[in-house]
């Protein structure tokens, strides 16, 4: 029997796709279904520093934009490696099939050649997910690699699903397995991104790594969370809720994005109204407490809204209402690049 990945479709994750698919029809594109050529470099920058900053790189926006225009930078070797290897990887992108397998070692060879030997190769031995000196995940043996993505590549060339569902399954999938011996975080990413180019050629330059990379924690709970269940529903509800936010943000930095719309705004505005509905009877108490005190259109600090929520504890708040809220989708900070930034506040997504 062919493999297929479990998943439990929630009304959650129905929402989030119809939710998804009515915000890429409200983004400024062109005729050919893509940003504006004057978008698509600076959100193809952010995304490859956020990628690069979960996996511990420490160059900065304004560095890696140096490095992709040729100007000297004061920093490590390596990590300035890195950054130019996957913006060869992600221009590349364009003439990959996320289905062919000498694409994905070819894509893995580009995005870790000078910083593994065993660039775009199966890695030959085990591995596991960290995080400090925490066990997250162990991956499958090393001698089952090769079947498990051969059974992994075909379930995707066959697969009926929603791209949304299929990208997000594909990327836990991909984690799951560990298939090279490092580099696997930023090729999951690329291939979602590639799966979801195929479907909206808009995707291929939206900066979800930047969402991912202020929701980091996150991201590595939902990523334990679908081990623990033995099925990928936690991880592809953060993944859609990320995008979801990354096109929010992305509408939201194009001035006049609706402005020659009037016909549509009406029905814009039911459909939201129709979203939040659905979507508050599926968070906690505690976030649509959060919610509550936060008016749409405002920013607070942590200490602001923990004031307005009556309390005095800041590990409580983080925990139970800041984190979830974010993970969520339904916050977000201003400063997402910058997560401890001292003027860092939160506001309203939906």
């Amino acid at each position: 029997m062919a493999y297929s990945p479990p998943l439990s479709i929630t009304p959650r994750l129905i929402t989030l796709v119809s939710e998804i698919s009515e915000l890429i029809g409200h983004l400024a594109l062109t005729r050919d279904g893509e940003l504006a050529p004057q978008l698509r470099r600076g959100n193809r920058i952010r995304t490859i520093q956020a990628s690069l900053a979960i996996e511990n790189n420490t160059l900065t926006l304004e560095q890696v934009t140096a490095v992709l225009d040729g100007k000297r930078v004061l920093g490590l070797p390596k990590e300035i490696q890195e950054v130019r290897n996957a913006f060869a990887a992600y221009e590349a992108m364009a003439h990959w099939q996320p289905t062919e397998l000498d694409n994905l070692l070819q894509a893995h060879r580009l995005l870790m050649q000078g910083l593994i030997d065993e660039a775009g190769c199966w890695r030959q031995g085990g591995v596991g997910i960290y995080r400090g000196n925490e066990l997250l995940h162990m991956a499958p043996p090393a001698s089952r690699v090769p079947l498990l993505m051969a059974d992994l590549l075909h379930w995707l060339a066959r697969s009926d699903w929603h791209p949304l569902l299929v990208s997000c399954v594909f990327h836990y999938e991909f984690e799951f397995i560990h298939p090279f011996a490092d580099g696997n975080g930023r090729m999951g990413r690329l291939w979602q991104t590639l799966i979801l180019s195929r479907w909206r050629p808009v995707l291929a330059y939206l900066p979800v790594e930047s969402v991912i990379r202020s929701q980091q924690e996150a991201y590595y709970a939902a990523l334990a969370h679908s081990d623990r269940l033995s099925e990928a529903t936690p991880f592809v509800e953060f993944m859609l809720q990320a995008l979801a936010q990354a096109l929010t943000e992305a509408k939201a930095s194009e001035p006049g994005n609706l402005a020659n719309q009037p016909a549509t705004e009406p029905r814009t505005a039911q459909v939201s109204e129709q979203v939040n509905e659905q979507v508050a009877g599926f968070l906690s108490e505690p976030i649509q407490q959060l919610l509550a005190v936060l008016a749409p259109g405002e920013a607070l600090k942590a200490s602001e809204l923990m004031q307005r929520l009556g309390l005095s504890h800041r590990a409580t708040f983080s925990q139970n209402y800041l984190k979830p809220a974010l993970a969520a989708g339904v916050l977000a900070m201003t400063h997402p690049d910058s997560p401890r930034s001292p003027t860092q506040r939160y506001r309203r997504v939906r």
